[in-house]
């Protein structure tokens, strides 16, 4: 399937007036806002405890008069409450312990549900389901559920309870091959006696018939739940009312091509793969069809999401490769997972939104959640991506005030990545009164950039793999356009032509002696009379080099530096370049050996004597970790800008600044130079309210002399995988 039919509204953004926000996505004022889902804030667990505490947030719940989300935090044995009386400014409300390791929380009423773990060891399973009254915070009741579960739900009717047992098994023994006893089931509690039946699924599967391990259940308004037997790669649906398996069948499975299937450093979209669905999270769509995030286990993951019907446990449709092509396109493809389950679909939910039914799809390693149209099941209709933190597991949505609730769980402080709940609104605002969200309190557009190939020169794909911005320049000649490089996260080297309006639309790969190249480039110029400069930063096995290209992308001659700086730069080297006439300028990140601490390098090489010369730039500090430049923009012969940033990310993010500076007309030594700040901009990467991104890389002046600034994505490695485009104006 062509991506291009999918991707119509894929660059939608969030219109915001200037007055409301000085800095704004460059793709902000070209799409509708009415029917764009849009980010409303981010609330890291720790807020609920403290910044040095251990916490996360898998699955959520919100109470029903829609004011309060509750999310299991796993490691701290407790559920984590938020305020979002106003979604827009959530506000931490307390933790209360289980007594155990929460798995999954639902509402019924005013009651609250947690499955909780309390095992011993995998194979003498044990948990109970905790009852909880959402307004005092009481424990009501603690419901013997003889194993551990893994999902609970609520009938609509508020007659059931059904909870899947997982007893998981244990993946140190036999590289975790099933079966590994004791046997799971799915419990079934009457709310008006609270009794607990037992619904046996043995016997269903032929993968291992005696070990079902049930991992996540919905429950439609015929009182019946769908129950996954994730590693049995099986769907079972069970009638609540008689506790008997009404049908059940394979997930099956599913051959894809156009996928990448190597970690290799390359977006290739040219292997095949033949997988099982293996499915994780399930939702009911209408009373007959449910669809599947097809996560995968040991033996599957089919990287997307299908609806079944549940009679005939046909498939009505399935995403094949289109949810992994969406998420390249978007720049949110994580390439080190390419050899395992891409994407990794984790879950799903279902909405009816301003009369429009949603799918709502998680994708744990692409870290977004993707939105569609179901009206027509045998058709979704993508409609948007939804950039979030880290490891998105739950996605619960609040009609009433068309909110999506995503949690998500990966937490590594030592990265600067927290477990966290985001809450995004559809539309301007959310339909109840409690909610205070307007096109102000945003200005991110979902995603910031997206990618088709209409080069067929360049490019035989339909959508240009991206990620790993490092740079950006203008392009001679062009009021809107713009290039960019990717750094080492990718290899061979591409410069990308963007659009201010957020589509990038043509590679070019870099060649040395006609072959493709790698480089860690980490700035990039391109030049008026054609082709480009380089700035490669070296590392202990490599030199920090001045690389000059043509127009074609092959590299013409590369350039050392001189040889008492080469010497003395530490890991941090170059990271930004400029040209001015005959100069050629580049920034060094960090101090070298010997200079002053805070202080950074900034050379002139002049390549008609091809001789360096040096300047001191005096860098701001940090509450936390270190401050370098990320790039060097020529604004006149004797003006440049550099971004100063830290390297820091989240609730720690304190300089992401872009400052000026002149240099001498002429100089001997290294002299210092003064600066003046131009711009702060952490409140431009705050107003889009998500996880405040570490490395902003590129900056540049368009051709329509307005100032563009983007961050680096690190390919998703170690990071979010986000990418934050900023228009700010004529600032420079």
């Amino acid at each position: 399937m062509s991506i291009r039919r999918t991707t119509s509204a894929v660059v939608s953004a969030v219109a915001v007036t200037a007055a409301a926000v000085a800095s704004v996505p460059a793709a902000a004022s070209a799409h509708g806002y009415v029917n764009t889902f849009h980010r409303l804030s981010t609330f890291p667990a720790y807020l609920n405890s403290s910044i040095d505490d251990t916490a996360a947030a898998e699955i959520s719940t919100v109470t029903e008069d829609g004011r309060t989300v509750v999310y299991t935090d796993s490691p701290g044995k407790r559920l984590g409450f938020i305020d979002i009386t106003d979604a827009s400014k959530p506000r931490p409300a307390g933790t209360l312990a289980v007594g155990g390791e929460p798995t999954s929380v639902a509402h019924l009423g005013r009651l609250l549900l947690a499955g909780v773990n309390t095992r011993t060891s995998f194979t003498s399973p044990s948990g109970k389901l905790v009852v909880i009254d959402s307004r005092t915070r009481k424990v009501v009741r603690e419901i013997d559920l003889g194993g551990q579960p893994d999902s609970v739900a609520v009938a609509p009717s508020g007659r059931y309870i059904a909870v899947a047992i997982e007893n998981e098994r244990d993946e140190d023994v036999n590289d975790g091959a099933i079966p590994q006893a004791p046997a799971g089931w799915l419990s079934v509690i009457d709310t008006r006696t609270w009794k607990v039946s037992k619904v046996s699924l043995s016997g269903l599967s032929s993968v291992a018939p005696t070990d079902p391990e049930p991992e996540y259940v919905s429950i439609n308004s015929r009182d019946e739940a769908v129950v996954s037997l994730q590693e049995n790669n099986h769907l079972a649906v069970v009638s609540l009312r008689s506790g008997r398996v009404i049908s059940d069948f394979s997930a099956g499975s599913v051959t894809l091509s156009g996928v990448d299937t190597l970690d290799d450093d390359q977006i290739v979209l040219d292997g095949s793969i033949t997988a099982k669905r293996e499915p994780d999270g399930v939702a009911w769509i209408t009373d007959d069809l449910f669809a599947t995030a097809n996560e995968g286990d040991y033996e599957g993951g089919s990287r997307g999401w299908s609806i079944f019907n549940k009679k005939t446990g046909k498939v009505v449709w399935d995403a094949g490769n289109t949810l992994e092509h969406i998420a390249v396109e978007h720049g949110q493809y994580p390439d080190k997972r390419s050899d395992a389950k891409g994407i990794e679909v984790e879950n799903v939910a279902f909405a009816r939104m301003r009369g429009v039914p949603y799918i709502f799809v998680n994708s744990e390693r692409g870290n977004f959640t993707a939105a569609y149209d179901v009206t027509n099941p045998a058709k979704p209709r993508f409609k948007q991506l939804m950039p979030t933190t880290n490891a998105p597991e739950g996605v619960v949505a609040v009609p009433s005030r068309n909110l999506v609730v995503v949690s998500s769980e990966e937490e590594d402080p030592s990265i600067g990545i927290r477990g966290s709940v985001q809450i995004f609104g559809l539309g301007g605002s959310s339909s109840s009164s409690h909610s205070s969200s307007s096109s102000s309190s945003s200005s991110l557009s979902f995603p910031s950039f997206s990618s088709s190939s209409s080069d067929t020169q360049i490019s035989s794909r339909d959508d240009i793999p991206w990620g790993a911005l490092s740079a950006l320049s203008p392009v001679p000649g062009s009021r809107d356009k713009l290039v960019s490089v990717t750094d080492s996260v990718y290899t061979p080297t591409r410069i990308l032509t963007l659009s201010t309006d957020g589509v990038i639309s043509r590679e070019l790969v870099v060649t040395k002696d006609g072959v493709p190249a790698g480089y860690d480039a980490e700035g990039l110029v391109a030049r008026k009379q054609g082709g480009y400069w380089l700035a490669v930063e070296g590392s202990s096995s490599s030199a920090n080099l001045l690389v000059r290209l043509n127009s074609a992308g092959a590299v013409q001659e590369e350039i050392p530096l001189s040889a008492d700086v080469a010497a003395a730069i530490t890991s941090n080297g170059l990271e930004g370049v400029a040209e001015t006439g005959k100069y050629v300028w580049v920034a060094v990140q960090r101090a070298i050996k010997g200079d002053p601490a805070n202080t950074a390098r900034i050379g002139r090489y002049d390549t008609t004597t091809r001789t360096w010369s040096w300047l001191l730039y005096p860098l701001d500090t940090a509450p936390t970790g270190w401050v370098g430049l990320s790039e060097l923009v020529a604004v006149d012969a004797d003006t440049f800008a550099v971004i100063e940033r830290d390297n820091q990310r989240g609730t720690l993010a304190a300089v992401k600044k872009i400052y000026t500076f002149d240099v001498p007309s002429s100089w001997t030594g290294t002299p210092g130079v003064a600066k003046k700040l131009r711009k702060d901009l952490l409140p431009a990467l705050k107003a889009g309210n998500g996880w405040v991104q570490d490395k902003v890389e590129g900056l540049a002046v368009a051709g329509n002399g307005r100032t563009y600034a983007v961050t680096d994505n690190d390919g998703l490695d170690d990071a979010t995988g986000e990418t934050v485009f900023l228009d700010l104006g004529r600032l420079l």
